[in-house]
């Protein structure tokens, strides 16, 4: 369990904080919080990143654990987020259905004693689907801090689409890149 691991494991425990924040309105600063929460969660996927690769410390463990900890913060947004109206419930399912299938394609490799790791697109993917809801949490912050009414459910809407075809695109490419793991033999 190296630094990078525990890294990963932290962004997983803030979940249920995130979650939290985002769901309970009433809570003073509530906005606030899920942004703050959401962003050091966030950072921690490139920290892990960064110094696993600097310190050459990647585990096959990491490369399991960081892709399951950035879909468990993800996605668990993008519900909080549909519950909220600020995403579509289609974009939600297309999302979950791309996860669904890269990690059962990882599952069925690791059977075969084949580690995927994430590669460039998926890198792509969460980090925009990460920019995208930290700068939803931030309109939603300004709105709740400053009395401000700033339409975020339209730019919500649109930033969460374009993520969904990013995963749906990034999918498509694992599926394509790995399609030999999944022929039968």
């Amino acid at each position: 369990m190296n630094i990078c691991n525990k890294l990963t494991v932290f962004r997983i425990i803030l979940v249920p904080f995130f979650v939290l924040f985002m769901l309970c309105t009433d809570i003073p600063y509530s906005a606030l919080w899920s942004l703050i929460i959401f962003a050091v969660a966030s950072y921690t996927d490139h920290l892990d990143g960064k110094i696993a690769r600097k310190r050459n410390m990647i585990t096959d463990f990491g490369k399991f654990l960081d892709p399951m900890a950035d879909k468990i913060l993800v996605l668990s947004a993008m519900v909080c987020m549909v519950t909220n109206g600020l995403c579509s419930p289609v974009v939600l399912i297309a999302i979950l259905a791309r996860e669904f299938l890269v990690s059962s394609l990882r599952l069925v490799a690791a059977s075969q004693n084949v580690v995927i790791a994430a590669d460039k697109s998926g890198k792509i993917k969460t980090a925009t689907q990460m920019l995208s809801i930290v700068a939803v949490l931030t309109m939603l912050s300004v709105n709740q801090l400053f009395g401000t009414e700033i339409p975020i459910t339209p730019i919500s809407n649109t930033l969460m689409w374009v993520c969904a075809a990013l995963t749906v695109y990034s999918g498509m490419e694992y599926i394509i890149r790995n399609r030999s793991v999944i022929k039968e033999k």
